[in-house]
């Protein structure tokens, strides 16, 4: 029996431009597979902060034990909400930004494109500012000295590459993340296995011994890396599952992105809170310059790695965002506008580090608002759409003007921000004081936002179907 389908029948090719923009991936052009999106999203997570983040644990005074319970178990649900937005991509074809217009309406969506353009630029840059101290100091013990002058060199290349891969787009992503990513996942194993054979992890020790004081760090702790890990990745998700074939099924993109997602979160984020527990400390540069001896070039690579293997998709996703709130222009020009203000933003962390530090706390503190408008868009979705959304009408003009979507994110704005408690005072809300500094942002946020639009969106079909019911009446 023939195959009919274009993207069954379609032979990927090495490595070819990507010329596409926000307009939905025709089947010709979608011949990625689930295991390569895994890799993708698996490569997007091997990364230095997982370790600090893990400690975190730890350091909030969590015991081992208790730490890696709420990791593994948050992440669950975080990975498994991103798992169900890489489905929309794949049915639709379609960017995340874009599929935001269904409940948004098209003049409603551009503010949340907008925050994504703006977030994802400033990643880029603080994405490689966090990684220099020690790819540094991992030089240094290899007897290769610079100062200053090395550090530029470092993010210049790192920027530079980083830039290239994005430039060229989907394509170049998709096999730069294949085959490099085997190959960081080894030197993991490796290092685990070292890291671990040089520590004597206290399982049981807690310095947190209330019940409240659990809870305040249990809640902290999913914020920064449980469920909240997950929900901070969600306005990606789209802009890449959108190129799996066809004939994929929505299980396995389900599953090979929330895996991908999960197993570095979890494994990086679980070393890091037994190398505190043993009293090694959350530094990644401690731990490495400290255990790894032979290894240290390896690491080096894998600590390199990281930060490109996540810019190329912030810089890749800046672009489409941008396009989606109407720059005219192509995708490619839009990456290289973004690269250079994020490279801006890189040479002015390096001069101010203070300055770094408190911006990357900042940064942090505002993905606040992914919560409601995921819920939003989770909702629209799934429960009012059905899993079904009219592709064309995402991209006509007009498009809707979202009012029930814009109402419920207003709303949910300050209801995350009042249960938040994050590094900057100006962002602590009143809940998070009050209620033991706990944070349960991502949950009062969503609920309040999805729960509102759910409600809103249901009375706006049933007066329009009334009306429509009267007018026919009037008719006959």
């Amino acid at each position: 029996m023939a195959n009919n389908d274009p993207a069954q029948s379609v032979r990927p090719e090495a490595v070819r431009f990507d010329e596409h923009g926000i307009h939905p991936i025709p089947g010709s052009s979608r011949d990625s597979t689930p295991w390569q999106q895994f890799w993708i999203w698996c490569g997007a997570n091997i990364a230095p902060i997982n370790w600090v983040l893990g400690a975190l644990g730890v350091t909030l005074g969590l015991s081992l034990v208790e730490t890696l319970t709420v990791i593994a178990l948050g992440n669950v649900l975080g990975c498994a909400v991103f798992g169900l937005f890489n489905v929309m991509g794949h049915r639709t074809g379609v960017n995340q930004m874009v599929l935001g217009r269904g409940p948004f309406g098209r003049r409603g969506a551009l503010v949340p494109g907008l925050v994504q353009g703006l977030l994802t630029t400033g990643w880029v840059g603080v994405n490689t500012w966090v990684v220099l101290d020690l790819v540094i100091e991992i030089l240094a013990q290899l007897g290769v000295h610079g100062g200053t002058g090395l550090k530029y060199l470092v993010a210049g290349l790192i920027m530079a590459l980083q830039l290239a891969l994005a430039l060229y787009g989907f394509y170049a992503i998709r096999t730069f993340e294949k085959y490099t990513v085997p190959a960081t996942v080894l030197v993991m194993v490796v290092m685990t296995v070292l890291a671990l054979a040089h520590t004597a992890p206290h399982w049981t020790a807690a310095t947190a011994t209330t019940a409240g004081g659990k809870v305040t760090a249990v809640t902290q702790l999913l914020t920064a890396i449980g469920i909240g890990w997950g929900i901070t990745w969600l306005p990606y998700s789209a802009d890449y599952s959108r190129f799996v074939r066809t004939g994929a099924s929505d299980r396995s993109v389900f599953w090979s992105t929330a895996l991908g997602m999960y197993v570095p979160t979890v494994w990086l984020a679980a070393l890091g809170a037994c190398l505190a527990s043993a009293g090694e400390g959350s530094d990644p540069s401690s731990l490495v310059t400290g255990t790894f001896g032979v290894m240290a070039i390896p690491v080096l690579l894998l600590i390199m790695h990281g930060p490109v293997a996540t810019n190329i998709l912030n810089l890749y996703s800046c672009s489409l965002a941008a396009l989606s709130i109407g720059i005219r222009a192509a995708r490619w020009k839009v990456t290289l506008a973004a690269g250079t203000v994020a490279s801006l933003f890189l040479a002015v962390f390096l001069q101010a580090s203070g300055f770094a530090q408190a911006f990357d706390n900042w940064m942090s503190s505002i993905l606040v608002w992914i919560s409601p408008w995921a819920a939003i868009c989770l909702v629209d979705f799934f429960v009012l759409r059905r899993g079904r959304v009219d592709v064309a009408a995402l991209y006509r003009a007009g498009g809707g003007r979202g009012g029930p979507a814009l109402v419920s994110l207003a709303l949910g704005l300050p209801a995350g921000w009042a249960w938040q408690f994050g590094m900057v005072p100006a962002l602590q809300g009143p809940l998070a004081r009050t209620l033991g500094h706990t944070d349960f942002s991502w949950l009062s946020g969503g609920l309040v936002a999805g729960g509102l639009y759910y409600a809103l969106a249901v009375r706006a079909r049933r007066q329009a179907t009334a009306g429509a019911a009267m007018a026919a009446g009037a008719v006959s």
